[in-house]
């Protein structure tokens, strides 16, 4: 991605640091966030510092490694491993990533850096590799519908979901894309928006619940969603709200991607019955936070007072609502067979 001209990743390693764009203040501020030790990283991971699969999984690789340079210690490794897989139960590529690092850093710590390095390096790839594939499914002139946000800022770099967009628009198909908002933390509206129009495609932001409509009135040419956790069935774990578009476009007829790369399929899960759906704070749902005309950041309360929250972060979406998931190596159907038959 380019900010101002200039190139960055989502999340990378200077020297001993990490580094990460802080994604709670975009698109009104744009800072970077240092974590010195794998703690920090847990508490970027948690409060959304970074989020989105790929990125998540590169920052917990990342941490990991950070425990094995600054202890010998295996109680301290092991717990620093414990805690970044409790940061956030239903990312895949979290548990992918420390699990690689943890057992690379057990040659030494020159490895686990090294391994935190090429797992990054391999989501960067992977989104690419999912834009060029994913692109071939874009028409010139194709409305495509969106949720939540799986683009530079979700991966290392290019993203899923929006890689294929990015492409289609590189090459100068004239596309429009529909951006949910995404509540209650507005990953769409904040995130998705702030890619777009960096990157000059043509957009404009929807409510939540404004996606059957638009389905019905023949103004969606397709829908392509990102994943956080997709079981070997092929049901798709993706942020809440997902389901609601895929029930509506299998209904009006319109093709329902998912794009993810291969880091983010979890083989030991059978169905999606077994992916573990986290629930965050209330305040989330309570509260918004943002600038008023003069630029002052604030906090606001949005919701009745006193009242109960529920805030689901994740859906399920079965094998049996996507037409296709779209990986680095090819387009697959959402079946255990075509999943096994490309992950060999």
């Amino acid at each position: 991605m380019k900010i101002a001209g200039k190139h960055y990743r989502t999340v990378w390693m200077e020297d001993r640091e990490v580094k990460l764009i802080d994604q709670t203040l975009l698109p009104f501020q744009f800072e970077i966030y240092t974590a010195k030790n794998y703690k920090e990283i847990c508490h970027a991971i948690r409060t959304m510092v970074v989020r989105g699969a790929g990125a998540i999984g590169a920052a917990a690789g990342y941490g990991m490694a950070l425990a094995f340079l600054q202890s010998d210690s295996k109680e301290y490794i092991e717990q620093a491993r414990k805690e970044l897989d409790a940061t956030r139960p239903t990312a895949r590529n979290l548990f992918y990533a420390t699990e690689r690092v943890f057992n690379a850093g057990k040659v030494s710590p020159k490895k686990a850096v090294e391994e935190a390095i090429q797992i990054a390096i391999e989501d960067q790839f992977a989104g690419m590799s999912i834009g060029i594939h994913g692109n071939k499914l874009i028409k010139d002139g194709f409305k495509i519908m969106t949720h939540c946000n799986a683009g530079w800022l979700g991966f290392v770099d290019y993203g899923s979901a929006l890689s294929p967009i990015y492409r289609a628009h590189g090459e100068g198909k004239k596309i429009f894309v529909y951006v949910d908002e995404t509540r209650p933390r507005g990953q769409g509206a904040r995130l998705t928006a702030w890619e777009l129009q960096n990157e000059g495609v043509p957009y404009a932001i929807v409510p939540d619940n404004a996606g059957a409509h638009l389905m019905s009135k023949g103004l969606v040419d397709m829908v392509i969603v990102g994943a956080d956790r997709i079981a070997r069935n092929g049901d798709s774990a993706n942020k809440i709200g997902t389901l609601e578009k895929a029930i509506a476009a299998k209904h009006y007829g319109i093709p329902f991607y998912v794009a993810a790369p291969f880091s983010t399929f979890d083989m030991n899960c059978l169905s999606g019955d077994n992916i573990p759906i986290e629930e965050r704070d209330p305040e989330e749902v309570l509260w918004q936070t943002g600038p008023d005309k003069n630029g002052g950041m604030h906090t606001i309360q949005v919701c009745t007072p006193g009242s109960k929250v529920m805030n689901p972060a994740f859906d399920v979406t079965p094998a049996e609502l996507i037409t296709a998931i779209i990986t680095e190596k090819g387009v697959i159907k959402p079946t255990e067979e075509a999943i096994f038959a490309m992950n060999l």
